[in-house]
């Protein structure tokens, strides 16, 4: 069985793998001051919860978009499973043709997300990424990475909201029932929501006009599901893309 984690700004994603289905998926909050053993039994109970051993685990991949908290999970994941991980970075073998300034500046999730979805689906591909920071990028025939935009997140939109203004209170991000809101909490929400929905399908539509034709829409990502139903254009929800990803790419380099 494949341990996958993938380590994100809030969260850590857990999933275990067999025969390429993927057994469960669960969440742990990403913490900067958890040491390698609170990590290490951390992953352990959550493995006991959904009813899997330790003993049940063959080798594990781990992707990292947050340094300070990588080294704890590597090492807490040796002490658990007695292996050393297969880190996605510099080395691996990913079957796309990075086409950036400075390829190794490419987060490793965006590369996780760009594998996973080239595996269902054919390129030109528009992937959007909505978590901590939404992120949209673009893949092109034979497996061109081309790039993409990076922005604050939903989740970061609305803290900086809040926190910056002395009247707008803290609220649920609920999908809006009206655009136009009648009063302050629905306003807010309306604006975040219908905004970040505006914001995807104002992007797509520059970056098809750019590149000339149009794209399969993919998104993942905690607040995806939430927001791509208000988009106008039509696109598949994946919820499960980056685990998908890890598990394609510790086959493509399993040791």
């Amino acid at each position: 069985m494949l341990l996958a984690i993938d380590i994100g700004n809030t969260n850590l994603v857990i999933g275990c793998f067999q025969d390429d289905q993927l057994l469960f998926k669960a969440r742990i909050a990403t913490d900067r001051a958890r040491t390698s053993d609170q990590y290490g039994v951390e992953i352990k109970n959550m493995l006991e919860a959904y009813g899997f051993r330790i003993s049940q685990i063959d080798d594990c991949i781990i992707s990292s978009v947050v340094p300070p908290v990588f080294n704890s999970v590597r090492t807490g994941v040796i002490k658990i499973i007695g292996k050393q991980p297969m880190v996605v970075g510099p080395g691996l073998k990913t079957g796309l043709n990075i086409q950036m300034d400075v390829p190794s500046q490419v987060g490793s999730d965006r590369i996780v997300i760009a594998v996973a979805a080239l595996a269902e689906y054919t390129a030109p591909m528009i992937l959007m990424d909505l978590g901590t920071a939404t992120t949209i990028e673009v893949v092109e025939p034979e497996n061109r990475y081309m790039g993409g935009v990076i922005l604050p997140g939903v989740k970061v939109s609305l803290d900086a909201l809040t926190s910056r203004t002395a009247q707008l209170p803290g609220i649920s991000l609920d999908s809006p029932k009206h655009v136009i809101g009648k009063n302050t909490v629905d306003c807010m929400r309306s604006g975040i929501m219908y905004g970040t929905a505006a914001m995807l399908d104002g992007l797509i539509e520059r970056m098809e006009a750019e590149l000339g034709h149009t794209a399969t829409l993919i998104a993942t990502g905690g607040m995806a599901q939430f927001v791509t139903p208000l988009c106008k254009r039509e696109i598949i929800l994946e919820k499960n893309l980056l685990l998908k990803g890890l598990n394609i790419l510790y086959h493509k380099n399993k040791r």
